[in-house]
């Protein structure tokens, strides 16, 4: 007799991965499946509601990206999930007030407004180059998203802008200066590196959210 197909520890209901056209879904879904759950693709309002856990994903400009979202009414249905909801990279930016690339109003789910990084000297004596394309550590970690993380972990970041570091940072990096890494608020929680281009340490960060 066949074995039956068990999800593994703690993975229940569906996984959907929001397609709204200005995300690297594929990406994602493949590193969801090699972890051995199964996610789905959807823009779709009721399925997404309907989810037990949502990842928000985003490549690309905030400005045309929220256009996306708004002509699909997602804009309005994100700030009102309930379950966890994970935002990755541009996904992660569009979750805050605003942002200064588009001059883009956010979901407004994090407190922070996004800015671009400075190529002028840093206050650690450092020019940046922009953007910032490779492994960096993040460190303070402070969330279950992290757990069995190790602090000073290398992660693969790709972006122009970053949000500063609040009350609601769970993890945090430098580039020139430092900034928020990661971001948690009630049932919501981003990245602003990408945990499937994260090897094994990107593994771990996404089975924990799988697992919240």
């Amino acid at each position: 007799m066949e074995k039956e197909n068990i999800p593994p520890s703690g993975a229940r209901g569906q996984i959907v991965i929001i397609d709204y056209g200005a995300g690297n879904i594929q990406s994602i879904k493949f590193a969801i499946d090699r972890l051995g759950y199964t996610a789905i693709l959807s823009h779709d309002p009721q399925e997404i509601k309907n989810a037990d856990k949502v990842i928000f994903p985003g490549v690309g400009e905030a400005s045309s990206a929220m256009k996306k979202l708004k002509e699909s009414g997602l804009d309005t249905l994100i700030p009102t999930l309930q379950q966890p909801v994970l935002g990755i990279c541009l996904g992660m930016q569009l979750m805050c007030n605003y942002s200064e690339e588009g001059n883009t109003d956010g979901l407004g789910i994090f407190d922070v407004n996004v800015v671009r990084f400075s190529e002028s000297s840093s206050p650690a004596g450092r020019d940046v180059k922009i953007p910032q394309i490779q492994w960096n550590s993040i460190s303070k970690l402070s969330s279950p998203l992290f757990k069995n993380v190790a602090e000073d972990a290398f992660i693969y970041m790709v972006h122009s802008y970053y949000a500063p570091v609040t009350d609601q940072t769970i993890a945090v990096s430098d580039y020139g200066i430092p900034y928020s890494a990661a971001f948690a608020k009630a049932n919501f929680y981003g990245t602003q590196f990408h945990p499937e281009k994260s090897s094994r340490v990107g593994e771990q960060i996404l089975k924990n959210f799988l697992q919240l």
